[in-house]
């Protein structure tokens, strides 16, 4: 699959890595350690031969499953796995650090009235755009050391 966007840091990326699994002759099923998009981004070796991608899948993308008769036998290092390229990983922010933005993240938006209970810690600034209001029952604080700018 081609890769859209920015070149991905090598800090998130993991070298190409071969692993071992010890067949059972009744296991059909081992987790690879890490999230692959599809069976061609594998080669899957038993007992040194290379198998074909219809004997396998990989239903979740980070478990390695053989079809029921093609469990591999017993073996010491006989499940041999080698994944083919550098693997990025997703990261998904939590919905309260994404924002909202409109016009592709040219503008940057807010709500304009708070309706939850909020402290703002001594260790923490703050920012709000535009006018805000508190609404009634409802309790901003701003503790002593941190700060709050509305501007």
């Amino acid at each position: 699959m081609a890769y859209t966007g920015n070149t991905v840091p090598a800090n998130f990326q993991s070298l190409p890595a071969v692993v071992r699994f010890n067949g059972t002759g009744s296991l059909n099923t081992f987790s690879l350690g890490r999230i692959i998009e599809n069976v061609q981004s594998i080669i899957v070796s038993v007992d040194g031969v290379v198998q074909d991608s219809s004997k396998y899948t990989v239903p979740d993308g980070t478990t390695l499953t053989f079809g029921t008769n093609e469990i591999p036998p017993v073996g010491t290092g006989n499940v041999f796995v080698y994944f083919l390229g550098l693997a990025a990983g997703n990261v998904t922010p939590a919905p309260e650090n994404k924002g909202n933005f409109k016009n592709g993240g040219m503008f940057r938006t807010n709500a304009q009235a708070l309706d939850t209970n909020i402290t703002i810690l001594a260790t923490e600034n703050a920012n709000v755009t535009g006018d805000l209001t508190v609404n009634s029952g409802v309790t901003l604080t701003v503790n002593s050391g941190g700060r709050l700018v509305i501007s």
